[in-house]
């Protein structure tokens, strides 16, 4: 597959997993603290330190949808810096401690999550 295509599919997964993860985490919130609006889970989304973690994937798939959304083109060298980005994250090669934590702990915890986790690292290798 080329690099573009792998980006492509592996961006669409990315996005898959970061919601789930996001539903997941609602979830264990609302267990917590009662139930909250969508409003008010989007302004703990981006406010709250407790799911700095999920930025992480918030933000790398921003910059993959801006790079292809990008008139002038893009070029194969970012395309691979945002797949290397990628595996760091999936493949647990790169963040830090909280965030490797909060991750694994989620995957190990949510089976939906960890399916599309188990998919996009197959993809990625």
């Amino acid at each position: 597959m080329e690099n573009t295509e792998l980006l492509k599919t592996g961006r669409d997964l990315m996005l898959s997993l970061h919601k789930s993860l996001v539903d997941f985490e609602r979830e264990v919130h609302e267990g917590i603290h009662g139930k909250v609006t969508s409003g008010q889970f989007l302004n703990l989304l981006i406010e709250d330190s407790q799911f700095a973690w999920l930025r992480t994937f918030s933000t790398l798939i921003v910059d993959i949808d801006e790079m292809f959304a990008q008139k002038d083109g893009f070029d194969e060298e970012t395309v691979g810096a945002h797949l290397k980005k990628m595996r760091e994250i999936v493949l647990f090669l790169e963040g830090d401690e909280e965030f490797l934590a909060k991750y694994q702990a989620a995957l190990q915890q949510d089976l939906d999550a960890a399916g599309k986790h188990g998919e996009l690292r197959q993809l990625l290798r």
